[in-house]
């Protein structure tokens, strides 16, 4: 996911995120999910996208940086609902994690398998997933899409690449080892475990759904403004 987004967030980069190299798999991706701070008085997806738009530009919502998934994922959120909120950059995760779990922050999108363990605690409140469809470490929480926003959907993803120039055979050699190694029950298991659906496409699919994602964040990032310094 990071070479979809440099392509567009790093302009001068001294190679091309994406035609520098050669697709071989969508090895898996991940959800996000919404949560925001018990203190939110929201209980719903629909309440909270009520509430954030009699309140243009009150509300914080944090990310671990500019330009990362967690910004755009509600950058991308926001657009799509008309919401108005603040962005509230952080220098990596943890300390963004913190400041919400403490109230200095009320919104964010970060990785589902992360904050399972706060949601179930009561100490953020879930109140939407960013897939397509439900995650299985939170089947309670609807997506999206069944919330009310058509064609929003947004992950996490990690993908294998080669070189560009890379031969054929070498291609489809790599693509049907990972294809057994992602069959493993072992493998299965500390996916499912990580929150990670597995999803193990093959290169051509790899290299439309590459190319799809960079022109999504491409759009986002324009919308948005967000830039490295």
């Amino acid at each position: 996911q990071t070479n979809a987004i440099s392509a567009t967030l790093y302009p001068k980069l001294s190679y091309d995120p994406i035609d520098d190299f050669a697709p071989i798999s969508l090895i898996g991706r991940e959800p996000g999910v919404l949560v925001v701070h018990p203190s939110l008085p929201v209980k719903t997806f629909q309440e909270f996208v009520a509430y954030v738009k009699e309140r243009p530009g009150r509300i914080d919502y944090a990310s671990s940086g500019n330009g990362s998934g967690q910004h755009l994922f509600v950058a991308l959120l926001a657009s799509m609902t008309g919401m108005k909120m603040n962005h509230v950059p952080y220098r990596g995760s943890g300390q963004a994690t913190a400041d919400l779990l403490g109230g200095q922050v009320q919104v964010s999108i970060p990785g589902t398998a992360g904050m399972v363990g706060h949601i179930k605690a009561g100490k953020l409140r879930a109140l939407a997933v960013t897939g397509a469809k439900r995650s299985p470490q939170l089947p309670d929480v609807p997506t999206v899409m069944e919330s009310g926003v058509p064609g929003y959907e947004a992950y996490v993803w990690m993908g294998l690449l080669a070189p560009k120039g890379t031969p054929a055979p070498i291609i489809d050699k790599l693509f049907r080892e990972l294809t057994q190694v992602l069959a493993t029950s072992e493998v299965k298991t500390y996916m499912a475990s990580a929150g990670i659906e597995i999803v193990g496409s093959t290169p051509p699919e790899f290299g439309a759904f590459f190319r799809s994602e960079k022109e999504l964040w491409a759009r986002v990032i324009r919308e948005t403004g967000a830039k490295i310094d």
